[in-house]
């Protein structure tokens, strides 16, 4: 499992990649949770979870999902707020 974390406004994205096997082979999913934070960056909750994004989809490297799991925490916090638990 391979981890990636980034700040958006209020909220932190930790994304992960995580190894599962496919019928090709294998792959990794993308998983993600967002938290809010307070004004000291600090956690103050977690505002959203998908443990596997894009439906269980395996991409072929880690970066890509890893990629991919960053962009839709992005995506849900600049477009998407409804999804995020106050």
């Amino acid at each position: 499992m391979q981890f990636q974390e980034s700040t958006e406004g209020d909220y932190r994205i930790f994304a992960g990649a995580i190894e599962a096997p496919t019928a090709r082979g294998g792959g990794y999913l993308a998983a993600l949770v967002v938290n809010r934070t307070d004004a000291r960056q600090r956690s103050a909750g977690e505002a959203f979870r998908d443990t596997a994004l894009a439906a269980g989809y395996a991409w072929e490297s880690a970066d890509e999902a890893l990629r991919y799991a960053i962009a839709r925490g992005q995506e849900i916090v600049r477009r998407r707020p409804t999804l995020l638990a106050c």
